[in-house]
């Protein structure tokens, strides 16, 4: 009986489980936002309706669910600049005559790219892998083209525009 008295909670999950457990939460809301996308180039079902019955279904994690609505409601928000985007960066391939899968890809990793506050290396690292294993080697190809282009310009034009303290002189006002 005396060693019942001393057992003890179970040791708190360290830093690092927590942190693997966010990651793949976070993957798993990138599958549910790119499935919903997919789903809607069917014309059936919009994309939101599509990733709230899924959500539903699965109980998803609150965090897979917010990066997964933040995804969807992106590209449902800004569909024709990310296709614009798409026609401009990679015109060899237009939106149009790309497989659906590849365009939802696209689409989904620009939104969270663009759209969202995910740091972009870590956004286009994982909608890289995604496209490898979704569609295979040559949409990763492009996808890391196209994704590393875009973020590269948007870095450019973030660093370009002075702050609200940058450019700003006492004797300007």
């Amino acid at each position: 009986m005396a060693s019942a008295a001393k057992r003890t909670a179970p040791p708190e999950p360290s830093a690092a489980v927590e942190r693997a457990d966010r990651v793949r939460s976070l993957r798993a809301g990138r599958r549910v936002a790119l499935a919903a996308i997919f789903e809607a180039e069917f014309g059936q079902r919009t994309a939101p309706a599509v990733l709230e019955r899924t959500l539903a279904e699965t109980e998803a994690d609150p965090q897979a669910g917010d990066l997964a609505r933040r995804i969807v409601d992106g590209v449902v928000a800004h569909r024709d600049s990310i296709d614009a985007l798409i026609d401009r960066t990679a015109p060899q391939y237009p939106v149009v005559q790309l497989a659906r899968m590849d365009r939802s890809l696209l689409r989904s990793a620009l939104s969270e790219v663009l759209h969202s506050p995910t740091p972009p290396r870590v956004a286009i690292a994982e909608w890289v892998e995604l496209a490898r294993i979704y569609s295979g080697d040559p949409m990763r190809r492009l996808m890391n083209g196209v994704l590393g282009h875009v973020a590269r310009e948007s870095a450019d034009l973030h660093a370009s525009t002075p702050n609200s303290e940058e450019g700003v002189r006492g004797n300007d006002l």
